[in-house]
């Protein structure tokens, strides 16, 4: 259930800073999914506290690519984001791994 709705973490720069400075993490989450499904999804899946969860939906926007065959024009769909607030000496590594 948890993996349904937490889609993939966000990892930008803006994203690092916003989790080293204020340990706030991005991540893509489900349209359907609401701040309590996602508050015990990252519950769940990394076994830290939940703070607060702000959620918003990103719009969707046009894009236009130069080829040899000439522009091609595309979207990029729409997501929700949730950027989600742990409590105070809780952190996710993302990379512990590698």
């Amino acid at each position: 259930m948890a993996k349904t709705i937490i889609i993939k973490p966000i990892i930008t720069e803006k994203a690092e800073t916003l989790s080293e400075g204020l340990g706030q993490y991005s991540f893509v989450v489900d349209k359907r999914a609401n701040k309590v499904e996602i508050r015990k999804a990252i519950k769940e899946l990394y076994s830290v506290n939940v703070a607060s969860v702000n959620t918003m939906l990103m719009p969707g926007k046009a894009k236009n690519r130069s080829t040899r065959s000439g522009l091609l024009k595309g979207r990029v769909s729409s997501y929700k984001k949730a950027i989600v607030t742990l409590e105070d000496g809780e952190n996710i590594d993302f990379f512990g791994d590698i």
